[in-house]
């Protein structure tokens, strides 16, 4: 499930992995807003075991984001789901122009113990498109659930790449680790 619109490469990539893609109601062009109620009424009515793309903040294309409230209702909505959730945060920073706020909806995420995948590109808000850096971050319900994933993520990796390139992740790392 993907919102109605996305970026244009989600619905190329969940189909490249197999999947049948399907849309949540998303972009309001009445309101030129949210549909919330009728995003949360789609993710309910999506049957178990299905994926679930959410964009973490500055949503693309529409730039329209839900409120702190409206993350805390779509994540009770989707707590206890059996569903396969993915957060898509490429603009980290840009929504609000602090990159504390816009980490909000992962952060509530995971503190009400909901699992889910986490792909992070710094190349827009670092600047590094050459570098194409990203990380992809697995939140577990527990550590054993951790190790199983961990061990299909090395099986995934290893025939892409050995060593994966580092100067970006260098440039990110020092910038992260910075408490200014």
């Amino acid at each position: 499930y993907l919102p109605k619109p996305s970026w244009g490469n989600h619905a190329k990539i969940f189909a490249a992995a197999g999947l049948e893609v399907r849309y949540y109601r998303y972009w309001d062009p009445k309101t030129l807003g949210l549909d919330c109620a009728g995003m949360i009424e789609d993710l309910k009515a999506a049957p178990d075991g299905s994926a679930v793309l959410l964009h973490a903040c500055a949503h693309n294309p529409t730039g329209v984001d839900p409120t702190e409230g409206q993350w805390r209702d779509i994540a009770s909505a989707l707590k206890g789901r059996e569903l396969a959730l993915f957060f898509d945060s490429a603009y980290q920073g840009f929504a609000s122009g602090n990159a504390e706020a816009d980490a909000f909806s992962i952060r509530h995420f995971e503190k009400e113990g909901i699992s889910f995948a986490l792909g992070q590109s710094f190349a827009k808000n670092f600047g590094l498109y050459g570098e194409r850096v990203g990380v992809l971050s697995m939140i577990c319900a527990d550590p054993d659930e951790a190790q199983r994933i961990e061990s299909q993520l090395k099986q995934l990796i290893r025939p892409m790449y050995s060593s994966p390139p580092l100067s970006g992740a260098r440039i990110v790392e020092t910038v992260l680790s910075d408490p200014a």
